[in-house]
């Protein structure tokens, strides 16, 4: 069963590794890197291909905090105040802000956004965001690689057999329930 999606991630891989940073990243990360460790991906395109996407992602929220931002915060007042205290906290730290917020959960649309809809200059922003996205790109893809290594180590022949993907779809389950129960409690 295991040997059927090879083909299909040797093929798609890339694609999928760089359409998943544009939607959520992490999962999609750690199943590429668990898949380069199994040699069906390489390790240093799937840093360039992450990073490249996570990139592209930020700077479109930039763009879109940039032209939509004001009218936004007037639309929503409420997120008015968050704006504020965002752009507050921009100015005082503006190179942690924008690193962090892309490994902050949650924060990788509204971040860019919010940023964008500040005074930070883009090229500033663009220049920051590219050390955050390779940084976030080599530590998941890193995460996943060095995960199927450990799975490996502790199952053995299991491994061997498709384990890895057993443990893939472990982490993508969790990474679903996570985001449920985030929802459900935003929902609250």
């Amino acid at each position: 069963m295991v040997s059927e999606f090879v083909p299909l991630v040797t093929k798609y891989g890339y694609v999928a590794t760089f359409a998943g940073t544009l939607l959520e990243g992490e999962t999609f990360l750690l199943l590429s890197g668990l898949a380069a460790h199994r040699g069906l991906l390489d390790l240093p395109t799937l840093f360039a291909v992450s990073a490249a996407g996570a990139f592209l992602s930020d700077n479109l929220f930039f763009a879109l905090g940039r032209a939509l931002g004001p009218a936004l915060l007037m639309r929503f007042p409420r997120l008015a105040r968050s704006a504020a205290r965002a752009d507050t906290l921009v100015e005082r730290v503006p190179n942690t802000a924008v690193i962090g917020i892309r490994f902050l959960y949650g924060m990788r649309a509204v971040g860019p956004a919010v940023i964008g809809a500040g005074r930070m200059a883009w090229s500033r922003f663009a220049m920051l965001d590219a050390l955050a996205a390779s940084l976030w790109g080599l530590c998941w893809t890193g995460a996943g690689y060095v995960l199927g290594e450990a799975v490996e180590q502790l199952l053995g022949a299991f491994t061997q057999a498709g384990g890895w993907l057993v443990v893939a779809t472990a982490v993508g389950t969790a990474t679903a329930m996570l985001v449920l129960l985030r929802w459900l409690a935003a929902r609250r």
